[in-house]
């Protein structure tokens, strides 16, 4: 009878203990700042969605006023295709490929951007100027959401190699995140404008 009482004891013990482990090993942490991590990722892809979006509206209208432009205008949008084929990657997309794609398309906007200033008409045209307020609005929201991102992601991978979160990541598996930013050199680049191709 003792013993019974005994190991019924230690089972109460032990059942009233683990929920006390497995917030002081950081288990619940790991997952809650993964989660916060996967969701400022989610923003980014929203963005990154919406900004693809706007693209062909924009590339349409200029060609409407500027059909000489037209390999500035095939650049943008093969680099819009580029994003989007980030974006829709089968298992997710990664924040590395995503971020060097976003950056092929600002430099295809840039380019554009410089193109379109030899179209006083185009530049006063009110479906231009509404979809490049959108597109400006936008790549203010990808700026915010890709500052939020990295940092979730730093809080997560400082919290997963401190101890004893450390132990408890290598034991669920938990791995690092990756920031989004730029790894692609090229993409890197500054855009080179020649006016005396014209």
């Amino acid at each position: 009878m003792a013993f019974l009482h005994q190991t019924r004891r230690r089972a109460l013990i032990v059942a009233l203990t683990m929920p006390l482990a497995f917030g002081a090993c950081g288990y619940n942490s790991i997952q809650a700042y993964d989660e916060t991590a996967a969701q400022a990722k989610q923003n980014i892809d929203a963005q990154l969605q919406r900004r693809a979006d706007l693209i062909p509206n924009l590339v349409n209208t200029v060609k409407g006023f500027a059909a000489q432009e037209e390999k500035v205008l095939t650049e943008v949008t093969q680099a819009r295709a580029g994003l989007v084929g980030a974006l829709q990657k089968p298992g997710g997309s990664d924040p590395a490929e995503l971020a060097n794609a976003n950056a092929q398309l600002t430099g295809a906007l840039g380019r554009l951007t410089v193109a379109i200033e030899a179209y006083p008409e185009l530049k006063s045209n009110e479906n231009f100027l509404r979809l490049q307020d959108e597109l400006t609005g936008t790549e203010n929201r990808i700026a915010v959401s890709r500052t939020d991102y990295n940092n979730a992601v730093r809080q997560y991978n400082e919290y997963i190699r401190k101890f004893p979160a450390v132990l408890t990541a290598k034991a669920t598996g938990a791995k690092a995140r990756e920031y989004f930013e730029v790894t692609d050199a090229a993409a890197r680049a500054v855009p080179t404008v020649d006016f005396e191709k014209r």
